[in-house]
């Protein structure tokens, strides 16, 4: 069964893992062509985020919508649409950059696997490099040939969860390239960084959490770095913040 959406609704989800709660009534609409950063310090939950948008976690309460469909009235066709950037690249060393593509094309089950692997490395810019071992590589190649491994399958939603962790300049350059080209296709990309001078520019929308609340972002004309600061300042400062306001500022 084919399964398609044009918007990522979650609608007041919490998480909680025991007596711990990771995620507090989290509200948040992300629309194909966007580019959405979750923003926020260690622990604040974008990674339990990441994990439930994915359905790798089912939320404690709330719900996550593809289009006006939940995860579970979906079932396994969701997975073919979706496209997950780890902190585990998902890559075996042991073998090629061709051959690690070719593999999970084949669990994809995609047609003409050469072609798409053959212009997954050139997107890359590992062409070259196709046919030597994974061990080999730096962490920079890695990173890209781990997004091509995430993408081979064309997913309407990719989650990264901080894709600029070692990259190099050039590296980083060609991921936020690769990233504008996929919102112009039209897919839904969130992604969760510390990295605010590569993701100034690059963000439709800025979601900062904090204590796995969301919380409301300025629509000033500061920097993103600035107006992130300000953001956690106010909450530090604030003795409760509100629990269910979605983020919903611009860079400029």
């Amino acid at each position: 069964m084919s399964f398609d959406f044009d918007r990522l609704v979650v609608d007041d989800v919490s998480r909680n893992f025991g007596r711990r709660r990771a995620l507090t009534r989290v509200s948040l609409t992300c629309l194909g062509g966007e580019i959405v950063g979750l923003l926020g310090p260690n622990g604040a939950g974008k990674s339990t985020l990441l994990a439930i948008l994915s359905t790798l976690l089912a939320p404690s309460s709330g719900v996550v919508r593809y289009g006006t469909t939940d995860a579970r009235a979906a079932g396994p066709a969701l997975r073919s649409r979706l496209g997950l950037l780890g902190h585990d690249l998902y890559l075996y060393p042991e073998l090629t950059a061709r051959e690690n593509l070719e593999f999970f094309a084949r669990l994809y089950g995609l047609e003409g696997p050469r072609d798409r692997v053959s212009q997954a490395l050139a997107s890359a810019g590992l062409a070259e490099r196709a046919d030597d071992m994974v061990s080999g590589f730096s962490r920079g190649m890695r990173q890209r040939l781990a997004l091509e491994r995430a993408l081979l399958h064309a997913p309407r939603l990719l989650l990264l969860d901080e894709p600029f962790t070692g990259l190099d300049d050039a590296s980083g350059q060609a991921l936020l390239k690769r990233l504008r080209g996929l919102r112009r296709e039209g897919a839904i990309v969130v992604v969760a960084t510390h990295d605010l001078d590569l993701a100034e520019g690059l963000l439709d929308k800025v979601a900062v959490l904090r204590d796995g609340r969301l919380l409301q972002v300025s629509d000033s004309t500061a920097s993103l770095r600035d107006r992130y600061r300000e953001t956690i300042q106010a909450a530090t400062r604030t003795a409760e913040t509100t629990p269910d306001v979605a983020s919903v500022g611009r860079p400029s």
